[in-house]
């Protein structure tokens, strides 16, 4: 189901590499997209992305703006206890905890885990 939503994005990405950047925020509007849509239920991910994109426009001021999704506590202690168990891996995905109950975390992508070449 999620490439369903994300195929068009990176179809729209593909394009707009060879236009100049015009994203107010970073992350650009397409990738939030795609990050919410991999992270979050489709209609979640719908409503903050089509939000997101009615902000980026001249009447705010745009900059760091990550992506947010709310894990329930056996969730993200899953991805934790993956991440602990598995070894030596790639990270491409941060999550950094947004409150203090653990409920909602940021989303931030290590783009050198992607570009640098597997030592194995």
């Amino acid at each position: 189901m999620k490439k369903l939503f994300i195929t068009p994005i990176k179809g729209y990405q593909y394009i707009s590499k060879m236009l100049p950047a015009n994203c107010r925020y970073y992350p650009s509007c397409s990738e939030y997209a795609k990050w919410q849509f991999e992270f979050n239920a489709p209609h979640k991910a719908l409503v903050a992305s089509s939000l997101r994109i009615l902000r980026c426009n001249q009447f705010f001021d745009g900059g760091i703006d990550y992506p947010v999704v709310t894990f329930n506590s056996h969730k993200a202690s899953y991805l934790l206890t993956f991440n602990h168990t598995c070894g030596k891996m790639k990270v491409i995905y941060w999550f950094v905890p947004k409150d203090l109950n653990h409920s909602q975390y940021y989303i931030l992508k290590d783009f050198n885990a992607i570009n640098t070449p597997s030592s194995s």
